[in-house]
């Protein structure tokens, strides 16, 4: 319903939502949340299928998203390990590989994928939830941080791996449920009583991927962050956006994670 304009821009592809549901089957011990929890058994998988993804890291779940195209590829490659159903009219369905056989073609092989740089900004990031019915009283706040707060973006050195400060907030409002990402002066702004976090009350880093816009056409991009991050049992959220991928981890394990990436980019020289 948005109409045409200049000043907007539309990838070409259609998107379809992934939303992966635990069932009881992760194996004892295992802490991680977020893209972490995923990165072996979705994430690696589709990247070796050459399947690109956009990653939507929320309050209480994660998303996936893959081009409507990919989606016999797709269920090809994680019909093994999932049970795959889709949503029809509010209900479940089962999906077999024989529903998509007709348009399931094997991928090719593809180039060694581009090591993209990452950047830390100093800023420390709040992951929040908002009960529904206390939206209205924060409403006109979050209007107001949302389009009128923040300066135009500066230009950054694509190869500066540091960053003073980033300006970063997500809001989402899937099926009812609203999570919100913002950095810890944000939150000030806001009273304390509505803004549901963790008991921990924990803040987040985050690690900015790609030195340029990153496009769409890329596979593996996600896999090079979630796959050492769970190799080391690290939790991450990571959201992708239009131009750059983010991936936001405990505060107190930010300098693991930039050895570890520092050590991938190393590696692969």
């Amino acid at each position: 319903e948005l109409p045409p304009s200049e000043f907007m821009q539309v990838a070409d592809s259609t998107w379809l939502v992934l939303s992966v549901v635990s069932n009881g089957r992760e194996p004892p011990g295992c802490q991680a949340t977020g893209v972490t929890k995923i990165a072996r058994s979705v994430i690696a998988p589709l990247a070796e299928h050459h399947v690109s993804v956009l990653m939507l890291s929320t309050y209480q779940t994660d998303f996936i998203l893959v081009r409507e195209r990919d989606l016999p590829v797709v269920i090809h490659t994680l019909a093994g390990e999932f049970d795959i159903y889709r949503e029809e009219g509010g209900e479940c369905v089962p999906v077999t590989c024989d529903d998509v056989s007709n348009g399931f073609l094997k991928p090719k092989p593809a180039a060694s994928p581009t090591l993209h740089p990452v950047q830390s900004p100093q800023t420390r990031f709040c992951v929040l939830t908002v009960a529904p019915d206390t939206l209205p009283a924060i409403a006109t706040m979050l209007i107001d941080v949302l389009f009128y707060s923040h300066s135009p973006p500066r230009e950054s050195d694509g190869n500066s791996q540091d960053l003073d400060s980033i300006t970063f907030f997500s809001f989402s409002l899937i099926e009812g449920y609203i999570s919100i990402v913002m950095d810890a002066e944000t939150q000030k702004r806001f009273p304390s009583d509505l803004l549901l976090t963790s008991s921990t009350g924990e803040l987040w880093r985050m690690v900015r991927i790609g030195g340029q816009p990153l496009g769409f056409d890329e596979c593996g991009i996600v896999a090079q962050i979630a796959e050492p991050l769970a190799a080391a049992d690290i939790s991450a959220y990571y959201i992708s956006t239009f131009n750059f991928d983010h991936a936001l981890v405990p505060e107190e394990g930010i300098a693991e994670v930039i050895q570890l990436l520092q050590q991938r980019q190393e590696s692969s020289r």
